[in-house]
């Protein structure tokens, strides 16, 4: 088992040290002190995960800036993207709750949309 250490205050004038547990009471009665518990630290209970509602998409073409869907779950978003060209064709922004306003998506985030458009079309 690990040796404990505690911080013995007690020297005069030399300042604290740290001491193994069982060196603190010298076997002499009228130097020991009051027993010291130490309690193990319980864990931090986990926060509750916020409820959050389905994701809401945007999709929108570059060259004519027109909005091709607007508010729609991830099935549409798809479907849309399916008949796209390219991937660098449109933009696509989600639903921000937080700052309630639509984030642009990455790049990468895109292109998973993009890869998805397999499943869904068979």
């Amino acid at each position: 088992m690990a040796k404990r250490w505690i911080l013995d205050t007690e020297t005069k004038g030399t300042g604290a040290q740290m001491v193994p547990l069982d060196k603190t009471h010298d076997g002499d009665a009228a130097s020991a002190r009051a027993p010291i518990v130490v309690r193990e630290a319980r864990p931090a209970a986990a926060p509750e995960p916020e409820q959050r509602g389905p994701r809401r998409f945007k999709v929108v073409d570059v060259m004519t800036r027109q909005v091709l869907a607007e508010d729609v779950d991830l099935r549409k978003t798809v479907e849309v993207l399916a008949g796209m060209r390219s991937v660098v064709d449109v933009n696509v922004y989600i639903w921000d709750e937080n700052s309630e306003s639509w984030q642009q998506l990455s790049q990468g985030d895109r292109r998973r949309l993009w890869a998805l458009r397999e499943r869904v079309g068979g």
